[in-house]
């Protein structure tokens, strides 16, 4: 998954979303650098994460897009799961978008001295483009990709990938859909024991 279906899946819990939101940053045991709380995010993360690549919905997602990203048609298929739970998201969250995304950015911004140097770079730019909102259109989906290819190792296969998110669109949106319920239902457990833990 990537950043907004993270940060959704955090259930608004702080200092889990700050650790979920940086998982990527955080390699091997370095968690442990961490309060309890991000550390639990943090592992909150590699939980999604290895659930959704396992998962046969995001297999058959993947498979559409491997002919040209190999390896990396995971990566593209978890920003098309984001524009779709922006496209979604009232069926997943009682409050807009818009002002979901304002919160997260403001909280997001405060607490840049946690983050790794690169993610500290990275979340300024994140709140002035508004990329939890730009998932919501498939030219800002094009504009990720773009970005993605330029900063990255991620092949630069940004107008086939466009071709395929058009292609299979419904399909792909019905995959997520029911690969994200599923991680719902996933997380909920997992904080349910999280909240336990810290009572």
């Amino acid at each position: 998954m990537n950043i907004l279906a993270h940060i959704h899946l955090s259930q608004e819990i702080d200092e889990l979303m700050l650790g979920n939101f940086m998982g990527d940053f955080i390699k091997g045991n370095k968690f442990m650098n961490y309060p309890k709380e991000i550390k639990n995010g943090i592992l909150l993360h590699r939980k999604i994460d290895e659930f959704t690549d396992k998962h046969d919905m995001h297999k058959l997602s993947r498979d559409r897009l491997r002919p040209k990203y190999g390896l990396y048609s995971g990566i593209v298929v978890d920003i098309f799961y984001d524009h779709f739970l922006a496209k979604n998201w009232l069926d997943y969250h009682d409050i807009s978008l818009d002002i979901f995304s304002k919160r997260v950015y403001e909280y997001l911004l405060s607490n840049l001295h946690i983050f790794p140097s690169q993610l500290q770079q990275i979340v300024p730019v994140i709140a002035q483009s508004n990329w939890l909102e730009l998932y919501g259109s498939i030219d800002g989906i094009e504009r990720v990709l773009t970005g993605m290819a330029q900063r990255t190792s991620l092949p630069n296969h940004v107008s086939y990938a466009i071709e395929i998110l058009h292609r299979y669109y419904n399909e792909m949106n019905k995959e997520f859909n029911i690969i994200f319920n599923d991680l719902i239902k996933l997380v909920t457990y997992n904080i349910i024991l999280y909240k336990f833990a810290n009572n």
